[in-house]
């Protein structure tokens, strides 16, 4: 297929081709993968600035997407990849191959830094945002190595989805601590005041005043953003929340426990050892179960399920992605409603061509890398997620170009719940994260 690049695509080529160091912030569904191939091909087989070339992606990414894009595209042949997954033995094969771009899942990059002798020159991080943790291994296995590579690009649509701490991982990465600093301590203590804590013990820290622009500025000289909606026909999107109540008894028993740690639920006792197991309790019994000793499942309520059936049933077979967290709310909706996990690439492609009325998928499942905007237009939230990152990326799965038709979200809130929390963090991390898309917004045209 021959490639005609929108301007904004040239743009971000010529933006990777330009700076050696860089974050691109896309949207899902702006040609992310095509723009980073067409920059590699010429640093590649044009002006021979680029040897080998690493190319670390999720999983389902890394196994298809980037050689599909390949392959697809007229102006990128040239260009060999081998994709080092799967097995050691398949691993070491394609180790074992001469090509310009090697495709590793990041679940094995620390297998590839302990087993290998380093000779990357150049290296792509597809979805920065899973470096957001400097305790995560992969995280040191790429710093161990980041000062043996000259080129590094990182592409993300999520930046800092819960918090502008997770970007000093990421920037690290690429800068080696240049902009915001060589530790994190460091970068905390510089930007960061202690919030949320229970005497010595800190939870959560929230910026000082002014240092959301003060970060913003340090890092701007090496990110761009772009938004699909200003450069691509997005379909409209509607939103939806859909309150269901407990009743007095329900709400008693949940109180209960929010106050107390602990509280009885069908002759059983239900407690919660620290404020992250009381989280997790809460946000179970708003969708209607809770997990008690030894996993056991209390039923609690039916609400959500009531909700859901009346959605299913004004749907009326027109396709519904219905995304769910615990795995008592799969099971629950299985034992209730005719559904289908979407787990395998057979699953996709009929969802895709209209087969699955009703799809059952988890968020952490289907960040990135799925294209489900041709099997319908509508997502319906059981359980919301604390992730703003998982959250965004499961909705831009069918609100992205190529959708013909108006995307609505509806959200299934259990009213005065965590759930209400829950919302309420999305809507302000969205507002923080958009403040500093905004202020790395590529200016195409001067």
């Amino acid at each position: 297929m021959k490639y005609r690049a929108h301007e904004y695509q040239q743009y971000a080529t010529n933006y990777i081709l330009e700076h050696p160091i860089c974050c691109l912030m896309l949207d899902c569904g702006m040609g992310k993968t095509v723009i980073t191939l067409t920059a590699l091909w010429e640093l590649v087989l044009d002006s021979f600035d680029s040897g080998r070339v690493l190319i670390i992606a999720p999983k389902r990414v890394a196994q298809t997407v980037w050689a599909q894009e390949i392959d697809k595209w007229e102006h990128l042949t040239g260009l060999k990849a081998v994709r080092v997954i799967g097995s050691e033995k398949e691993r070491r094969l394609a180790m074992a191959q001469q090509a310009s771009l090697y495709i590793i899942n990041r679940e094995n990059l620390v297998w590839l830094v302990q087993n290998y002798r380093w000779n990357f020159d150049t290296v792509i991080v597809d979805e920065l945002s899973s470096f957001k943790s400097s305790r995560s291994q992969r995280f040191k296995a790429l710093k161990s190595v980041r000062p043996k590579i000259s080129r590094i690009v990182g592409l993300t649509g999520t930046p800092a989805a819960n918090s502008l701490l997770d970007l000093w991982p990421e920037m690290y990465v690429l800068d080696m601590g240049q902009r915001l600093g060589r530790f994190i301590g460091g970068f905390r203590d510089r930007f960061f005041l202690p919030d949320k804590r229970n005497r010595e013990i800190i939870y959560s820290y929230k910026p000082r005043p002014g240092a959301e622009e003060q970060i913003h500025s340090l890092i701007s000289d090496i990110c761009i953003s772009m938004r699909a909606v200003d450069y691509l026909q997005m379909p409209e999107l509607i939103e939806n929340r859909i309150t269901v109540e407990m009743s007095d008894k329900e709400k008693l028993t949940y109180h209960q426990l929010a106050k107390e740690l602990v509280t009885s639920l069908d002759g059983e006792t239900l407690d919660a050892v620290n404020a992250a197991a009381l989280s997790g309790k809460l946000q179970q019994m708003a969708n209607g179960a809770v997990y008690g000793d030894e996993r056991k499942v209390l039923k609690f309520h039916d609400r959500k399920l009531d909700a859901l059936e009346d959605l299913i049933e004004a749907a009326n077979g027109k396709p519904m992605l219905v995304a769910y967290w615990f795995n008592h709310d799969h099971d629950r909706i299985h034992e209730r409603f005719q559904v289908r996990d979407i787990d395998t690439e057979q699953d996709i492609a009929d969802w895709n061509v209209g087969k699955i009325p009703v799809a059952l998928i988890h968020p952490a499942s289907a960040g990135h890398g799925l294209n489900l905007q041709s099997g319908g237009c509508t997502i319906v939230w059981f359980s919301v997620t604390w992730s703003l990152e998982l959250y965004q990326q499961l909705n831009d799965r069918l609100w992205r170009q190529g959708q013909k038709h108006t995307v609505v979200i509806h959200h299934l809130l259990t009213g005065g719940t965590i759930d209400e929390d829950i919302m309420k963090a999305l809507h302000e991390r969205d507002v923080s994260q958009s403040a500093l898309i905004a202020a790395v917004r590529a200016r195409i045209g001067g």
